[in-house]
């Protein structure tokens, strides 16, 4: 074989050599998809004290706590490896898109103000480009404002190369309005598509209504109107690992930016239970009827029949819920007004350890719907 037969043999080697790693990617994957959804599967037979067990297994550094609500009585359990030798601790978690429910509960305020109505398009709070179609508030807090979960900024590739976790730090308030009057909305109803923007820019419009900052305006409201203390816009410190940075001015802080312990979370869905203030329970009624949910969620239980103010509604369960996530964070709350129960799950791993903190708060939640008693520390 001359040196161009040899020069061909070796490309050809090469090609089948990749085509053969390929083939083993896809057969990697096929197989991890298979295992994973046997896994998947098996959730739906475990009890609460297995996914727990399962989830915190061989991970010192694991710390669930989990709060409920039954029968006039409220209590929490921290759970993982070192649970045994820390004391009952409010530790401080990041609840990540849970922080959306605070957003829509100042809406709902805004609201009985008279200061806000639904059915208000957008740009009559922020001041946009003319002779074009922007969305109401109501779809907005409904996630069909048509708007993308979130929008590509530079701040993001910049964020990436700099290790910063948070891939929305750095992105400014007036960086949202520069994207409103970039996008094109069609005119008429979306459907349900979650969006981190839409959600953000709702906090734009509430902090134009009351005239000050976001940062400031959460802050003021979490402590001022639903009086819990160890509530606020995370600075990025606690007794945890892994918090997110934010920049007071950040535009996705409305979206996921608030920080809780087990206490405060408890607190919070006793007053979205007894509708106390009074305006919470405007965020409660069904909006939209939505179809989201897929077949891996099905297995797991996950369901969203139709949309709240901020709130996912569960018709199946009865109950209104929402979970949240951050790099190093998960969490999970859910109440049944009827009953009067209700439970919350934080959690210092990343949404993708094991068994996430939704799971956990589907199991519970639904237990206590059976009026078997899920066991805490008072």
């Amino acid at each position: 074989m001359g040196w161009k037969g040899k020069r061909i043999g070796k490309r050809k080697g090469k090609i089948l050599a990749l085509i053969a790693v390929l083939l083993l990617i896809v057969l990697g994957i096929g197989i991890f998809a298979v295992v994973a959804s046997h896994r998947m599967s098996l959730i739906p037979l475990m009890t609460f004290e297995e996914i727990l067990a399962y989830t915190t297994k061989d991970n010192e550094n694991a710390i669930i706590t989990v709060g409920i609500i039954q029968d006039g009585k409220v209590g929490f359990t921290v759970y993982g490896e070192n649970a045994t030798i820390l004391p009952p601790h409010e530790f401080v978690y990041e609840i990540g898109s849970v922080s959306k429910t605070f957003t829509t509960s100042l809406l709902c305020k805004a609201i009985e103000e008279g200061k806000a109505q639904l059915s208000d398009s957008l740009d009559r709070y922020i001041e946009l480009e003319q002779n074009d179609r922007y969305p109401t508030l109501l779809q907005l807090a409904t996630h069909t404002s048509g708007y993308k979960n979130y929008y590509f900024d530079w701040q993001m590739a910049s964020n990436f190369l700099r290790g910063q976790g948070n891939d929305y730090f750095g992105i400014h308030t007036d960086k949202l309005t520069h994207t409103l009057n970039q996008v094109k909305n069609s005119a008429g109803d979306h459907p349900f598509t979650y969006s981190n923007f839409g959600i953000s820019v709702l906090g734009s419009v509430l902090a134009g209504i009351y005239e000050k900052d976001y940062f400031s305006l959460m802050n003021e409201f979490i402590k001022m109107d639903l009086k819990l203390e160890n509530t606020r816009i995370s600075d990025g410190t606690g007794d945890l690992a892994g918090y997110w940075n934010w920049k007071p001015d950040d535009g996705y802080i409305p979206a996921g930016a608030i920080v809780s312990t087990i206490s405060d979370m408890l607190q919070y869905l006793q007053l979205q239970l007894q509708e106390e203030p009074r305006y919470l329970s405007i965020g409660h009624e069904t909006r939209k009827q939505v179809e989201t949910s897929s077949s891996a969620h099905g297995k797991m239980g996950i369901r969203v029949d139709a949309s709240a103010l901020g709130w996912m509604i569960d018709e199946q369960r009865n109950i209104l819920w929402h979970n949240g996530a951050t790099s190093n964070f998960n969490s999970y709350v859910a109440f049944d007004k009827e009953k009067q129960i209700g439970v919350v799950v934080l959690s210092n791993l990343p949404p993708n350890h094991r068994i996430p903190a939704t799971i956990l708060g589907i199991q519970a939640i639904t237990t206590l719907q059976t009026q078997t008693h899920v066991q805490v520390r008072d």
